[in-house]
């Protein structure tokens, strides 16, 4: 059950915040502001690349790589092909993950490592590996570490993640606001810098400041019945979140926040990109989860009883209201079947900035459900 008097008690969802989620999510903009520097520092700004890489590797464990590579992919189009290489091992511990190249990887290939770890062995011998291939290695990853010393010894660039005295605190959770704009935002510079992708200074900028903004909307002060974040959370207490996505970077924001929900609040989600959803899920909305499932179920008494779940839509647009779309037959099927939706549409902007508002308010709304859900 969620506690939604919680939502509304800033003192009492600060206690219960023990992994600072929520000033980790406040915190996004100042955190992509001090990740563009440090990329800067690092040189990446200085790079003169040769071309277009064939290929883009992206090698690190947990959400936050995956989601990194996601995303990169949607921004980056089909020019160089962003490929995530996923690990093996019997354990999701640092000394049990390998990594390994594919074997058609070489000089014509990039490697990018993205780890808010940086003790992972297999990594750093992946960096040597690349290097005796000629793939050029770039990462980014906590300074001081043994990848840092591996990096700097296969004549890689690292840039040194954007950290803070908090993140030592409590073990970091992977699917974090922190963790993810820190490793997410100098590979968006480099990616930039290589011609894959448009994400100049300005651009990681007003990011930044829509970030801020989100965090001035969906903080914990604002009440939720004009906090877009805490809205979404109570609406998705007792429901099975179905997740339908429209446009490039709303997929990718939409599988984020299904694994955030999985990883922070320990909710299922399921995740589909329009129109395709609309055929994927007309059975499951038809079915025992849809609202309309048990016509009983509104008068039944709830105290001594677990309330029944059913599912609701939450669309995720990233598209113009005008444009072609598939929202109007995607309301009319949730409706036809008697199910909620939720809908989240970003401000006008670029396409960064309103893929940051789409996570930024996610992020938030998971946080919200994993704090009021257990306390």
């Amino acid at each position: 059950m969620l506690d939604e008097s919680l939502l509304d008690t800033p003192e009492g969802l600060a206690e219960a915040d023990r992994r600072r989620l929520l000033r980790g999510a406040a915190e996004a903009g100042a955190r992509v502001r001090t990740a563009a520097r440090q990329a800067t520092e690092a040189g990446v700004g200085e790079l003169k690349p040769d071309g277009r890489p064939r290929a883009v590797l992206i090698a690190g464990p947990g959400a936050a790589a995956t989601h990194t590579a996601d995303l990169l992919g949607a921004l980056a189009g089909p020019g160089s092909p962003v490929i995530r290489l996923a690990p093996t091992g019997v354990a999701p511990a640092a000394g049990a993950l390998r990594w390994e190249l594919p074997g058609w990887a070489g000089s014509v290939d990039l490697l990018l490592i993205a780890t808010p770890d940086g003790t992972e062995p297999s990594l750093g011998l992946l960096a040597e590996q690349a290097y005796r291939r000629g793939c050029t290695v770039v990462a980014v990853a906590p300074a001081g570490t043994p990848l840092a010393e591996a990096v700097n010894g296969a004549h890689g660039l690292l840039v040194p993640m954007a950290t803070t005295p908090y993140d030592q605190e409590e073990p970091l959770a992977a699917s974090s606001s922190g963790v993810f704009w820190a490793l997410f935002t100098p590979l968006v510079a480099l990616l930039d810098r290589i011609g894959l992708l448009t994400a100049g200074a300005d651009a990681l900028e007003k990011v930044a400041d829509r970030l801020d903004h989100v965090a001035e909307r969906c903080g914990p002060a604002i009440v939720t019945y004009s906090n877009p974040a805490k809205t979404l959370a109570a609406e998705l207490a007792d429901a099975l979140p179905v997740v339908w996505t429209e446009g490039t970077s709303a997929g990718p924001a939409g599988r984020r926040f299904a694994d955030a929900l999985a990883e922070l609040a320990g909710r299922p989600a399921l995740v589909a990109e329009l129109p395709e959803a609309l055929a994927a899920h007309n059975a499951l909305l038809a079915g025992p989860l849809a609202a309309s499932a048990d016509p009983d179920d509104f008068f039944r008494d709830r105290v001594e009883e677990t309330p029944a779940l059913h599912a609701r839509v939450v669309l995720l647009r990233d598209r113009p209201i005008g444009g072609l779309t598939a929202a109007p037959a995607a309301r009319d099927l949730a409706l036809s079947h008697d199910t909620p939706i939720s809908e989240l549409e970003p401000e006008e902007g670029g396409e960064l900035e309103t893929l940051a508002e789409l996570i930024a308010v996610t992020d938030f709304a998971a946080v919200y459900l994993a704090l009021a859900s257990r306390a």
